[in-house]
C-alpha cells in the first residue's frame, strides 16, 4: 500500500477499481486547515486524464505493470504483430491498443509491451530511433535564417521537421517522445 504522502511521478495505483498512473503531483500545505496532495493522473486503460486531491494518509494498492521486450514484426493492415524473442510467442494487437506508438518504429525493432493482469494497454517505442529520409525539399544556399526547418518524410511514413541542410537519403536520429529531429547520423 502506498500512502498519498509518498506519491511520485510515474507511479501506478489501483483506485476505485481503475488503474491510474501519476503524471504530476504536488504537496499543498495551506495556512489554515490540513495538508493535501493534488494530483494529475492518467487512466491507463482508457487514456483519460483526471485531477484529484487526496489526504496524505490515504492509502492505495500499487498496480503491477508488466513491461516485456518484444520485437515488432509487421502490420497486416488491421493488426500489429509482435514476438517475444525469449520464447518466440507471438501476439497481435489492434490499432486501439497501439495508438501512434509505432509512428517512428520500423519492422524488426524492439519495443516494450505494457500490460496489467495480461491485458495489454500500451506499446512503448525505443526513446531514440535512426531513420532514413525518403522525401524532402532541397535546401538552398543562403537560405539560412536562424532555426529554419522544412518537413521531411522518413521511411516509416511519419513527417519530421528538419534543418534546411538535411537531404534525402540522410539518416537522422529522432526522439520518439516528442517527434523532434536530434541529429544527422554519419
Amino acid at each position: 500500500m502506498i500512502s498519498a504522502g509518498d506519491f511520485k511521478n510515474g507511479l501506478t495505483l489501483e483506485i476505485d477499481g481503475n488503474i491510474y498512473q501519476i503524471l504530476e503531483f504536488q504537496h499543498v500545505k495551506p495556512g489554515k486547515g490540513a495538508a493535501f496532495v493534488r494530483t494529475k493522473m492518467k487512466n491507463i486503460i482508457n487514456g483519460g486524464i483526471i485531477e484529484k486531491t487526496f489526504r496524505p494518509q490515504e492509502k492505495f494498492p500499487q498496480a503491477r505493470i508488466d513491461r516485456i521486450d518484444m520485437q515488432y514484426l509487421y502490420s497486416d493492415g488491421e493488426l500489429f504483430h509482435f514476438m517475444n524473442v525469449d520464447n518466440y510467442e507471438q501476439i497481435a494487437l489492434d490499432e486501439s491498443s497501439i495508438g501512434d506508438a509505432l509512428e517512428y518504429v520500423k519492422e524488426n525493432e524492439m519495443v516494450k509491451i505494457c500490460s496489467h493482469n495480461g491485458n495489454v494497454f500500451s506499446v512503448e517505442p525505443p526513446l531514440f530511433v535512426e531513420l532514413e529520409i525518403t522525401q524532402t525539399e532541397p535546401g538552398f544556399k543562403g537560405d539560412t535564417a536562424q532555426g529554419a526547418t522544412k518537413p521531411a518524410v522518413v521511411e516509416t511514413g511519419a513527417t519530421v521537421y528538419v534543418p534546411l541542410f538535411v537531404e534525402e537519403h540522410d539518416i537522422i536520429k529522432i526522439d520518439t517522445r516528442t517527434g523532434d529531429y536530434l541529429s544527422r547520423v554519419n
